[in-house]
């Protein structure tokens, strides 16, 4: 039997899960290395220990937790609606539960011996699919199935089409047409300049956009930790610089997000929003992908085209 499972970074599901979360986050030696690998775990600590009751308050704005993992499942019960009963979709996170590990074992006990693995980052980057299908692969070397990944489908048309649309739903909430500000997950640099295709897929998902929709665009980076150079221009600079051009009107589209979680809904929603608004600038957000029926027939085609690649269909 074919089963479906959608990777996502996940998030914690109560204030108290906010630590061990940020625990399991900063020991992956995939999204930020803390000198050498013996020290990764205690180094890991540490910075917890600093960082948790600040995320502790963020994650209170937002309601006391991250909603990724409800978001993540609402989209497997309509991607599974569209796909039939004979191609179960499954939820695997990397850094909370439902963790990859524990869903590729229930997986394995529901009798699926094939899996296509849809990691939900359009873009790819070693940093998030990349230590998320590796850790699916770690999990899957446990069982006797198949599995085909799909890592990257950042110029999908289905998802071009669902991304467009919730653009043009945004421009029209304002009298005048806005600027547009594609906010993307920021990268440490070092990871760009080793060869990661991050940067140019995020560009290529603007460039195609800009074929669908008249707009004047620009790209910034967001949720920048640590004292490495990340990707540039942050955010926060770039509503410096269209304060400074007079731009009053502003639309940000979350371009490396297909869910709500704290990057939109506390980091744009409220950090930004505000930092925009003393600048001088009505910030809107465009809506989140979520469950849109256009994104969902995007995934749909994404899974069913690589199933059938792999000859399961």
């Amino acid at each position: 039997m074919t089963g479906v499972i959608l990777l996502n970074l996940g998030g914690p599901d109560s204030l108290e899960a906010v630590k061990p979360f940020l625990y399991n986050l900063f020991s992956d030696r995939d999204i930020i290395r803390l000198g050498p690998p013996f020290l990764q775990k205690p180094l890991a600590s540490l910075i917890v220990n600093l960082r948790a009751k600040k995320a502790r308050e963020f994650y209170a704005l937002i309601g006391g937790k991250s909603p990724l993992e409800e978001i993540t499942t609402a989209q497997a019960s309509a991607l599974r609606e569209r796909l039939g009963p004979a191609m179960p979709v499954y939820v695997g996170m990397r850094y909370w539960k439902p963790f990859i590990s524990d869903t590729v074992e229930r997986m394995h006990r529901d009798g699926i011996s094939r899996i296509v693995v849809l990691s939900l980052y359009p873009h790819y980057s070693i940093a998030t699919t990349g230590s998320s299908v590796k850790a699916f692969k770690e999990a899957a070397a446990r069982y006797p199935v198949e599995y085909a990944c799909i890592n990257s489908w950042f110029e999908h048309p289905g998802y071009i089409d669902a991304l467009a649309e919730k653009i043009r739903q945004g421009m029209e909430t304002f009298h005048e047409k806005p600027a547009v500000l594609f906010s993307a997950h920021s990268l440490p640099q070092k990871f760009i300049d080793a060869g990661d295709p991050y940067e140019f897929e995020i560009r290529g998902t603007i460039e195609a956009l800009a074929k669908k929709v008249d707009m004047q665009w620009h790209l910034s980076y967001q949720s920048k930790t640590g004292p490495v150079k990340w990707l540039e221009p942050t955010t926060e600079h770039m509503l410096h610089e269209l304060a400074g051009k007079g731009v009053r009107d502003l639309l940000v589209v979350p371009v490396s997000f297909v869910s709500d979680h704290i990057e939109t809904l506390y980091e744009i929603d409220m950090l930004y929003k505000n930092m925009a608004q003393g600048l001088g600038i009505n910030l809107r957000r465009v809506e989140s992908l979520n469950t849109s029926p256009k994104f969902i027939e995007a995934l749909a085609d994404i899974v069913i085209k690589k199933a059938t690649a792999a000859g399961w269909v």
